[in-house]
């Protein structure tokens, strides 16, 4: 019986393990070798509860950002120091690991509905159809916030809490409330490079030597009861960098030094 063991969603655990295993051997030098992923705050993972967890990130992807989570979460439980060298720490992933996802995106293709078996909560969003904004937004499907709740109860949940992978758009609604009303431990990370590495969807790379970057900040200090949407939401845009304040203009002289840097990338085993 333990071999056809499901979880709340239905998905048969055997298969999942192994799609994950599949995708993260697939998918490894993507991020150590063709590209070098630094990554910071790897022991914090190690000190999460094992549900009830929220991880918030900026979006520059569709793909390539869950799947360098699902590396990092396991490399990090397995022992590993912000580095995911060596991929057998995929032998055992963590299995109640899941992202939401826009139903359209997850539908578009054979790819993305295979990927959707790793962890998907596909939900309906309100404000974008077919890759453009519509001027009346849709009512909340019920059933997307109820699998969000059956997913933290579960485990582990990422989310990208702007919903598109364009830079300073504004960080959704939806997440406060969800945060307000599940109370899970809220967890910001931080990337970068990724949106140089890989095309929009993540799938194809497009450079390769890119210094990709993955920071995992401490959980945020949320007042459930007292603060307002508006105020966690605004918690949210600092935390994962995409407040307003952040755009500023770059002097040139960072921008030569940070191309500098990414030609003296090496592959490092």
């Amino acid at each position: 019986m333990g071999l056809f063991k499901r979880n709340p969603f239905g998905h048969i655990l055997f298969i999942k393990k192994n799609l994950i295993r599949v995708f993260a051997v697939m998918t490894h030098k993507r991020y150590r070798g063709f590209n070098s992923l630094q990554i910071e705050g790897s022991e914090i993972i190690t000190n999460l509860p094992d549900t009830n967890v929220l991880f918030i990130s900026n979006h520059q992807t569709y793909f390539a950002d869950v799947v360098a989570m699902f590396h990092v979460f396991n490399a990090s439980l397995s022992g590993r120091q912000d580095s995911i060298k060596n991929v057998g720490y995929i032998w055992q992933p963590k299995l109640n690991i899941y992202y939401v996802a826009a139903k359209e995106t997850m539908q578009a293709g054979l790819l993305p509905r295979i990927l959707s078996y790793a962890g998907a909560i596909s939900v309906e969003r309100t404000w974008r159809q077919k890759g453009k904004d519509v001027n009346e937004k849709k009512e909340v499907n019920p059933n997307d916030t109820e699998n969000i709740k059956i997913a933290l109860k579960d485990g582990w949940v990422i989310t990208f809490p702007q919903g598109t992978t364009k830079s300073f758009k504004p960080v959704r609604k939806g997440t406060a409330h969800i945060i307000k009303q599940y109370k899970p431990v809220v967890v910001p990370i931080v990337i970068d490079g990724f949106r140089r590495s890989f095309d929009k969807k993540g799938l194809r790379m497009k450079k390769k030597d890119i210094l990709q970057s993955f920071i995992i900040k401490q959980p945020l200090d949320i007042d459930y009861d007292n603060e307002t949407i508006e105020e966690i939401v605004e918690k949210i845009e600092y935390a994962i960098e995409q407040h307003p304040s952040f755009l500023k203009v770059i002097p040139a002289e960072e921008i030569i030094a940070a191309e500098e840097l990414n030609k003296l990338r090496q592959w490092e085993y």
